[in-house]
């Protein structure tokens, strides 16, 4: 059953510090993330100053990643464009998801929330508001810790990264593949769940093997999603909440 909306929801300053307190263990994993990143984009050819653009601006690490797969001298725009929205498509669920909650909030208060939210805050404000919590302090502080540290890993990665010319010696050509299985293994115990990661990582070798360059990236994540969203329990919770 779905929490019902939290009337006089509010955020100030007490409960963004908060935020960033129950945040901060976590961000330090967030920092060999952002490091790995750092180190992959000098790798393609960013400078130091996009590298850091990139990371302050976008903060979404999975689709800077596969933003840096697609880099190259001709960079194909619409597919960099359809792999980011396929990605980052989640947002959309998760933003709907805290509507309720945040609606009571002014919209500058709502928005700033939004703009720094990532996976790991959202859940836990999202675990707030379960509990019938009024104050969103943990969105809104959560992802101001997971920005921070991802600022200083990309840091550290465009600092260091220069002098590390084979990043497989340390694993960092490796840390996006563990961040993303942990994902999956960290999740709800659900079998289930490996149909769509499933058909993703099938239909990302197929296009790798017989597709152009590149678009292996996107059609694993559209392959994903919408194996997800037709797999039959899908389905017949859409027709029971209708």
């Amino acid at each position: 059953m779905s929490a019902s909306p939290t009337p006089g929801a509010q955020l100030d300053l007490a409960g963004i510090l908060s935020g960033l307190k129950r945040m901060a263990p976590l961000s330090l994993f967030v920092i060999a993330f952002g490091l790995a990143f750092g180190v992959a984009a000098l790798q393609r050819g960013l400078s130091g100053l996009e590298t850091l653009l990139m990371s302050g601006l976008v903060f979404a690490g999975a689709a800077q990643f596969a933003a840096l797969e697609l880099w190259g001298p001709q960079i194909p725009l619409i597919a960099l464009i359809a792999t980011t929205f396929a990605i980052n498509a989640r947002h959309l669920l998760m933003g709907a998801a805290l509507y309720p909650w945040l609606r009571h909030l002014p919209p500058g208060q709502r928005y700033a929330g939004l703009v720094v939210l990532s996976d790991s805050n959202w859940a836990m404000a999202a675990a707030d508001y379960q509990r019938g919590e009024t104050n969103v302090g943990m969105l809104v502080g959560g992802g101001i810790a997971l920005w921070l540290a991802w600022m200083l890993g990309t840091l550290m990665g465009v600092v260091f990264g220069s002098g590390i010319s084979e990043p497989e010696r340390f694993g960092l050509d490796v840390i996006m593949g563990c961040f993303l299985l942990a994902m999956l293994v960290d999740g709800k115990r659900d079998l289930s769940i490996l149909l769509p990661w499933g058909v993703a990582a099938l239909s990302a070798l197929a296009a790798l093997r017989w597709l152009p360059e590149n678009s292996h990236v996107i059609v694993g994540a559209l392959a994903g999603g919408v194996a997800g969203l037709l797999m039959p329990g899908k389905a017949r919770s859409r027709r029971a909440s209708a």
